[in-house]
């Protein structure tokens, strides 16, 4: 039986599709590639679309692992986000190949219906969101410009309609101290070992004083070479998050008075720089996640009740940023991982399980779908529209 309406007709180019998509999935999975580096899944990602005859844009916003393709030439340009950067040593522990395939399901299922609809469909692959914030520097090149809404997907340990994260601020600190023999003169050295761990205790200390919803977390990445050399350069790297921006600034003044302590108590020199740009939180657009929420309902899922949403960020993204400036949704997708979360080598396991092999259909799914509930509501259609021209003009 054929599919009686818009949004049965991009269910079913999804479904037809899905075995592609779960192979594009598991194909990304098995090469896992680092922020900036992702030239295979880069690649991979644009296969089935160039197919299709989307216009592929190389290289988008400068960024060698980056693109856009685009289908259609409706006034309503939507954008589909795609992620495939993956983690080191443990590859992808954050489903980002599932979001990637997800997001090609869905660009191809609006592609079938882009003149029916009034839709130009842009396929986004946007590299390093673990690190380095993609689609921030894709935001600032003009990428997102001509769009009037922004969707993706994210898998992870159970649905969310309109999830949230943490705004983010990641800084490299660097000690500079002065050699000497531990042992024969070690009041001829100035101990940057010594330093950084002055600062990681302040840190530690400090932990009783946050305010709720701060965070803090860091790694010591260089901390000197022999113990019988007093080490001259260490180097950490500290993540920062918040649920407000006001709140991470307060608190990056904190860790940075900690960060000058060390400094202080060794006569170390010291230097603190922006490590990745700056990534804000999560804004949903009300509107499309509750055409989420509809379709993840109707597809058997269970999404967590709205008003517990807010009080479940998981993480941060540079898709905060986006939906920060236009209208966008970042749903979680559940993925069964035997107790498992992002982030850990049991869930890279499961990224490429059967519940993950559903999560990227599921996701197609409901982000077409709600994509076409939007397009076909004259109000919602109007609002993103004007919003779009309001932004252009300002």
């Amino acid at each position: 039986m054929a599919p009686n309406t818009v949004s049965d007709r991009v269910e079913d180019a999804v479904r037809r599709r899905g075995a592609d998509l779960v192979e594009l999935s598991h194909a990304i999975h098995a090469e896992p590639e680092l922020a900036f580096a992702e030239h295979r899944s880069c690649a991979k990602a644009q296969a089935l679309v160039a197919e299709r005859g989307f216009e592929i844009t190389a290289a988008a916003g400068g960024l060698d692992t980056a693109f856009r393709a685009d289908f259609g030439s409706g006034p309503l340009t939507v954008g589909v986000c795609a992620e495939y950067d993956a983690l080191p040593e443990i590859g992808h522990a954050c489903g980002h190949n599932i979001i990637a395939a997800s997001a090609v399901g869905a660009a191809l299922a609006l592609a079938d219906v882009a003149d029916q609809l009034g839709l130009r469909v842009a396929l986004l692959g946007t590299p390093a969101e673990e690190f380095g914030g993609g689609k921030v520097l894709l935001l600032n090149a003009g990428v997102f410009d001509d769009l009037a809404v922004a969707v993706m997907m994210h898998p992870g340990p159970i649905d969310i309609a309109a999830a949230r994260s943490l705004t983010l601020s990641a800084v490299r600190v660097q000690y500079h101290g002065r050699e000497a023999h531990a042992s024969a003169t070690p009041f001829l050295g100035v101990n940057a070992a010594d330093a950084a761990t002055v600062a990681q205790v302040a840190i530690g200390l400090l932990r009783q004083q946050l305010a709720p919803g701060q965070q803090m977390h860091g790694i010591l990445t260089e901390g000197g070479q022999v113990a019988n050399v007093i080490p001259s350069r260490t180097e950490m790297q500290y993540t920062m998050r918040a649920t407000e921006a006001w709140s991470l600034a307060d608190l990056q003044a904190k860790v940075g008075d900690c960060f000058l302590a060390g400094a202080v108590a060794t006569g170390c020199e010291y230097r603190i720089e922006q490590a990745e740009p700056v990534y804000d939180a999560l804004k949903p657009d009300p509107w499309l996640a509750g055409a989420v929420r509809a379709e993840m309902t109707r597809l058997g899922r269970a999404p967590v009740d709205a008003e517990l949403e807010a009080a479940l960020p998981l993480g941060s993204t540079d898709m905060g940023n986006v939906t920060q400036r236009l209208p966008g949704i970042h749903p979680m997708v559940a993925v069964k991982a035997g107790g498992a979360s992002l982030h850990q080598p049991e869930f890279t396991a499961a990224a490429v399980g059967p519940s993950a092999d559903r999560a990227v259909v599921d996701g197609a799914i409901m982000l077409a779908r709600s994509i076409v509930r939007l397009a076909e509501s004259a109000d919602e259609r109007d609002r993103v529209l004007a919003a779009r021209d309001q932004r252009a003009a300002s």
